[in-house]
């Protein structure tokens, strides 16, 4: 009798720099990598292209495409090149951004036009953005006001009390992902959530009203990985568990499985708080708080420590993953 090993499906949501850092240690293992990629940034090239043509924001998953590109170094390179001429329309782009801004108007929207990159890219995996349409998101702050677009949520450095997402072309209509989006987390063994920013990088994606849904029903392990430090203008003064609870308020249910919590300290005047800007202080434990959450929390050293700033170290935080996985294998193997 020959034994087939099911090769587990692992879905991994977010935005911002914390996404790619994950799918690139990922890419390595036996798994069937989904990355699910927020569609409501509005800053820097991305938003200027967004401003000239009605396309979503193109930097997140340019980004998520090169973690899992199996291509040359020389042309991941090329699709990530940042144009420093004086050219009034150039400069500041990246390459990549560009070429989706295109594939989207050939396509006739960014989900097809991301399929048909990934071809192109030789993608390990599949990357769904997660609504075919450019999104907005909007806030709501402690003391009753409220903004639209992350870079103004952000920069109004006020606490904000809940986030939702609305059409950027269709005011009146509710966004719902495309079918293969909740398909993957229906069909999903793992679900990561994070790192990135808990207010703009996460929340937009959970807030679609059907991968909300999705993620209340899904029998997946739902596993989120917490912020080493706060940020500023969003979760300053947050301890770990905070970060759980306004994850699980939003989506009206306890849905987080798992914690994954840095423990190690990082060194104190290490930080360089002009260059990394957006960092405030690191992230208190409360394992309480999130013990009575319903969490299993698992808390280790998952700090790297460059460019004096503090980033979860990629590596680490996948071998967890794997553990994890590695503790379910077997309800997936099967025999013939």
């Amino acid at each position: 009798m020959m034994e087939e090993r099911h090769r587990p499906k692992v879905v991994v949501m977010g935005g911002g720099t914390g996404l790619p850092v994950i799918l690139r240690n990922l890419k390595g293992h036996d798994v069937d990598i989904t990355a699910i990629v927020t569609v409501a940034d509005d800053g820097g090239s991305s938003g200027i292209i967004r401003d000239y043509v009605n396309v979503v924001p193109p930097g997140d998953i340019r980004n998520v495409v090169v973690s899992l590109s199996q291509l040359s170094p020389i042309i991941l390179q090329l699709f990530q090149y940042r144009f420093d001429s004086n050219d009034q329309f150039f400069a500041g782009h990246a390459l990549g951004n560009l070429v989706i801004a295109a594939l989207s108007e050939m396509r006739h929207g960014i989900f097809d036009a991301v399929q048909e990159l990934s071809n192109i890219m030789e993608v390990d995996g599949h990357i769904y953005p997660a609504a075919n349409e450019p999104l907005e998101l909007n806030a709501e702050f402690s003391d009753g006001t409220t903004l639209t677009g992350e870079s103004e949520i952000t920069a109004a450095h006020k606490l904000i009390k809940r986030v939702w997402v609305t059409s950027s072309t269709h005011q009146d209509i509710a966004p719902q992902a495309v079918d293969e989006v909740i398909n993957a987390i229906m069909d999903a063994d793992q679900i990561v959530l994070g790192p990135g920013s808990l207010f703009t990088s996460i929340l937009p994606n959970l807030m679609i009203e059907n991968v909300g849904e999705a993620l209340r029903q899904t029998s997946a392990e739902v596993i989120y990985i917490c912020n080493i430090m706060t940020q500023k203008g969003e979760t300053e003064k947050f301890t770990d568990a905070d970060h759980v609870r306004v994850l699980n308020e939003h989506l009206h249910q306890n849905v987080i499985n798992t914690v994954l919590v840095n423990t190690k300290k990082v060194p104190d005047e290490y930080i360089d708080y002009q260059r990394w800007n957006e960092m405030s202080r690191q992230v208190k434990h409360d394992f309480k708080g999130l013990r009575d959450q319903d969490c299993r929390v698992i808390s280790s050293d998952f700090l790297e420590l460059r460019d004096n700033g503090a980033f979860h170290n990629g590596q680490l935080v996948v071998d967890e993953l794997m553990n994890l996985i590695g503790q379910v294998d077997s309800r997936f193997d099967t025999h013939i």
